[in-house]
């Protein structure tokens, strides 16, 4: 098995479908065939899904189409772990992503479901440690440190055991292995990735966390939007802002950029980050850019529409 994502935060089950999605996009290699995909729900129960060929692109089945993101409940999911790789593993998938519903996941790469030296499988001696109260951390400590030469690394997570990473001496000395990390800083959200046999090796597993991340943790979560309407006017000023009624709709955008002739020109009206000012004062700050054509000191269109919706987020 070429990679495991595992994740926890708010929408982790949509979070680790759409960083499997990239990694299958940008890498080549070993990706794209079977995927097996578990979530804990808020109230701890465990959702899975599996395919053999195809990865995202039929893991999951809404009615007679194939290829549709995660249904709303599996989607919304607090822990998500997806374990992926070439077509046509052995049967059943399950046994390369060990899962108990109210203890935890445990994915990762290459084979973490080769049997121990009790005959148990490396994934499910992680699960039952995690069940017997060690952390996630622990608990892969636990297993892998004994066995230096097995050929597994793994991610494990769950509710109060925390999430953690850890290949075995064997596998962290491959020459095709990467990993990443991402956590928030209040900690309500986290990533972790491990994969090997995809390329490109030095930068893959950072992308693909940093889709994951973002997708729980915006930078700028969104408060709201504007709306801006063809006509608006565009004055000159030394600050970017967007002035808005009470409805949120613009009535003036003042920006150093404006346009001075009378013919139609492209330009970033509402330029990244431009205060929304409202009748009680500054509301946020706008993080989409639409592109502009203003004439005549007026708004013509932004990106080909006649109407534009602007989300906005508050101060960083």
């Amino acid at each position: 098995m070429t990679i495991g994502i595992a994740a926890f935060g708010p929408g982790a089950g949509q979070a680790v479908f759409r960083a499997l999605h990239v990694a299958e996009t940008a890498g080549t290699g070993s990706i794209g065939g079977f995927a097996a995909y578990a979530v804990l729900d808020a109230e701890g129960r465990l959702w899975r899904a599996d395919t053999q060929r195809g990865g995202t692109a039929t893991l999951f089945i809404d009615g007679e189409t194939t290829g549709g993101p995660p249904p709303a409940h599996i989607a919304a999911a607090p822990y998500a772990a997806v374990i992926s790789s070439g077509p046509d593993r052995p049967a059943p998938l399950s046994m390369f992503l060990a899962a108990e519903p109210g203890t935890g996941l445990v994915t990762g790469h290459r084979l973490p479901n080769t049997p121990g030296p009790d005959g148990r499988a490396l994934n499910q001696s992680v699960l039952a440690a995690m069940r017997a109260g060690r952390t996630a951390l622990e608990a892969l400590h636990d297993v892998l440190d004994p066995l230096p030469a097995a050929d597994a690394g793994m991610i494990a997570l769950g509710p109060g055991a925390g999430m953690a990473a850890l290949n075995s001496a064997l596998v962290a000395a491959r020459p095709d292995v990467g990993s990443a990390r991402r956590v928030a800083p209040d900690g309500a959200a986290a990533v972790e990735v491990l994969h090997n046999a995809i390329h490109p090796v030095g930068s893959l597993a950072g992308l693909v966390a940093d889709v994951a991340f973002e997708a729980m943790y915006p930078p700028r979560p969104e408060i709201g939007e504007i709306v801006v309407r063809a006509g608006c006017p565009v004055v000159s000023c030394a600050e970017h802002r967007v002035l808005v009624d009470g409805n949120l709709v613009a009535h003036r955008i003042e920006t150093p950029l404006a346009p001075t002739g009378h013919d139609p020109q492209n330009c970033a009206a509402i330029y990244l980050g431009s205060a929304v000012i409202g009748p009680g004062g500054v509301l946020g700050y706008t993080f989409v850019e639409p592109n502009a054509m203003v004439a005549e000191g007026k708004i013509v269109t932004l990106s080909g529409q006649s109407e534009f919706r602007i989300p906005f987020a508050g101060a960083e």
